[in-house]
């Protein structure tokens, strides 16, 4: 009964959370949900057709989408000083309509070159932009109920992920074409997401005096850009945190090539997406309850240990429920470290840069998903199989949690100095 009470309890706060702030976490969710455009899960779903299209072979098109990324990449420090210039809605209002062009872009497409600028504003204004609108907009609002937050509206990308590749699908059966599918795409973020979104936003959160009283417990002081780049910490941190960003996207876009090794039937991985989907949501839930009580620093060092299970599972596990373990090892890994991500740098470096300094963890995401498939592409071509790569990556997971938990004591250590220091003063 104890145990009972407790979840109905847990439910019960999460309604009203979400009954009382459903405009932004609401606008928070969309955005996340609208980002499934420039997902690698998206475009690797039309990675064969690009293929056959253009006559790449899959390290050719691995090659050409890390080129693509790695430009987003550069792009999007600077892009995103935007957040700290004006107001996220604002910003929306420009990042929407350029993905929408991006979508009918990799459709009319007449060569490599053209392809390779969809691929990068795919990239830019997809999971660049949207994703960083959402972390910093939300990080900004709530502070005590940050965690939370951050899980709710992550589950926008879990939601596309289940539903998307399974319509697209469709969609190419349907109409017998592929391209049909990022038609719909763009229709629908010009006509659906964008004036939802922008209408949302315009209402800004300020947050109630309870959270206002938490701020110095769950945000640091804040730091400047300039010191964020020179803070050896930030190197540790991303030497762990860009894992799951590196090997969910070396996954989703070698999907092909996995299909075809092992004899699965194409359908096998869009029908694992609801697994993942559905996992990543409930341990997001979970993962921004204990956030909210134990802060994100804690939780820190065990994000990783799900992920190289996984790793390890894709490359022993052969048959084909294998998909559906990996999958949802993915969603356990996935609910921890969006939801933990979207928390972890307010924590770290404050709040009144926020959007530049999230541009840079953003953008070193985004680099990690550009070299991912340049690099296990390459491999795969001179004869080192995904499985094989799969095993050293489950080796990383490893050792980045190590390399977190030093990461997560040295800010707390250096906070309580700061707290010290200032105790003393007053």
């Amino acid at each position: 009964m104890t145990n009972s009470s407790t979840m109905l309890g847990f439910a019960r706060d999460n309604i009203l959370f979400l009954r009382d702030n459903a405009r932004w976490i609401g606008a928070g969710f969309l955005l996340t949900l609208f980002s499934s455009f420039g997902q690698t899960f998206f475009i690797g779903l039309s990675g064969n057709d690009l293929r056959n299209a253009f006559g790449l072979s899959g390290g050719e098109l691995g090659g050409l989408y890390m080129v693509a990324t790695l430009a987003s990449a550069a792009t999007l420090p600077w892009l995103g000083r935007t957040l700290d210039l004006m107001p996220g809605w604002k910003v929306a209002r420009f990042s929407m309509p350029a993905l929408a062009i991006a979508c009918v872009l990799i459709v009319i497409a007449p060569n490599v070159v053209v392809l390779t600028l969809s691929i990068y504003l795919l990239r830019l204004f997809g999971q660049g932009m949207m994703t960083e609108i959402a972390f910093t907009e939300v990080g900004r609002w709530f502070v005590a109920n940050r965690g939370r937050a951050m899980a709710l509206i992550t589950q926008g990308q879990q939601v596309g992920s289940a539903v998307l590749p399974a319509a697209v699908v469709v969609i190419a059966q349907l109409s017998g074409d592929w391209r049909t599918g990022w038609i719909v795409g763009a229709a629908a973020v010009v006509f659906i997401g964008l004036p939802a979104i922008v209408t949302l936003m315009r209402v800004e959160r300020v947050p109630q005096s309870h959270e206002a009283k938490a701020a110095g417990q769950r945000t640091a002081r804040d730091w400047t850009r300039g010191e964020v780049v020179r803070d050896p910490v930030l190197y540790v941190l991303l030497a762990g945190t860009l894992a799951p960003a590196f090997i969910g996207t070396v996954i989703f876009f070698h999907q092909g090539y996995l299909v075809e090794l092992r004899g699965y039937d194409p359908l096998v991985f869009a029908a694992a997406y609801p697994v993942m989907s559905v996992t990543t949501i409930v341990f997001g839930l979970l993962c921004g309850y204990l956030i909210d009580r134990f802060g994100s620093l804690r939780l820190l060092p065990f994000s990783l240990i799900p992920l190289a299970v996984a790793s390890a599972g894709v490359a022993l596990i052969t048959p084909v429920w294998g998909v559906y373990a990996f999958m949802l090892l993915l969603g356990i890994s996935n609910g921890f470290t969006f939801t933990l991500l979207g928390a972890l740098w307010p924590e770290v470096y404050g709040l009144a840069n926020l959007g530049g300094i999230r541009a840079i963890t953003v953008s070193a995401m985004v680099l990690a998903t550009a070299i991912g498939p340049g690099i296990t592409g390459a491999l795969i071509d001179v004869g080192i199989t995904l499985p094989t790569q799969m095993l050293w990556l489950a080796g990383w997971c490893l050792v980045a949690s190590l390399l977190l938990a030093f990461a997560a004591g040295q800010v707390q250590r250096r906070e309580a100095r700061a707290a010290y220091r200032a105790a003393g003063s007053r």
